[in-house]
């Protein structure tokens, strides 16, 4: 199929979203899911698409992150012990969103006021999390990930920063490969889905990798903590409104 004028602004749209995600550690499905929403993509695809580029910008996010030691293994350990069977539970659920996202979109634009009123606000001691509430967490971010078609991170990144656990920088790598995990899981529950695919997923794929390079420039080697803090409550109002109002 012949790629168009309205290809080309959704892929420069995707771009854009994937430069603001990535500087955080984050891939972007839940942007990702608005615009092709919003561009009028049909259901079926959006998830698989969304899912899809998650693994890729993931792969590619959490490489740099980690190559530039901005990880935790001990932090990322249980929580992905815990996502990885939920987050393939709730990828092979089809269940109706609208129970859920109010009540996540109202915890994301909470999580977004607290980091815009202290952004300076970092852990000065990292706490050793508990291995079984850890586990517990990542099994609840898990099955939400897979049941939205994101990734988790912007749910796993607020927690972890709340909760001391990890400085903003090691979240972000963090996050990234726990995005990446998730996104695997999701899609292999809802294999099937796969055949929804649109033509239009090479041009996708190669605009958020751009993206996802400026993005993560910015995230490693420009901003500071607190710019990080800022940019991820930029990035958790855009969620939450998006799933308030769509």
């Amino acid at each position: 199929m012949p790629f168009d004028s309205m290809d080309l602004i959704i892929s420069l749209c995707l771009l854009l979203g994937a430069v603001l995600y990535t500087s955080v550690g984050h891939a972007g499905a839940s942007v990702y899911i608005a615009i092709m929403s919003l561009f009028g993509l049909a259901s079926p695809v959006i998830k698989p698409t969304a899912l899809v580029l998650n693994v890729f910008i993931s792969s590619f996010t959490s490489w740099r992150f980690i190559k530039h030691d901005y990880f935790d293994f001990k932090v990322f350990l249980p929580l992905a012990i815990g996502a990885i069977p939920f987050a393939f539970l709730g990828g092979y659920i089809n269940a109706p969103h609208h129970i859920y996202k109010s009540i996540v979109g109202v915890i994301l634009l909470l999580s977004a006021v607290s980091m815009f009123v202290q952004p300076n606000k970092i852990a000065s001691h990292i706490k050793q999390p508990s291995f079984l509430l850890a586990m517990l967490i990542g099994s609840g971010v898990g099955f939400l990930a897979g049941l939205t078609g994101t990734g988790g991170g912007i749910f796993i990144s607020p927690i972890i920063l709340f909760l001391g656990w990890s400085t903003a920088r090691n979240t972000s790598g963090i996050a990234a490969l726990f995005i990446l995990i998730n996104s695997i899981a999701g899609l292999a529950g809802n294999i099937s889905s796969v055949q929804n695919l649109p033509a239009q997923l090479q041009m996708f794929l190669i605009a958020t990798l751009i993206g996802a390079l400026i993005g993560t420039t910015f995230g490693i080697k420009v901003y500071s903590p607190t710019t990080i803090k800022k940019v991820l409550a930029v990035v958790l109002t855009i969620a939450g409104f998006k799933l308030l109002l769509t």
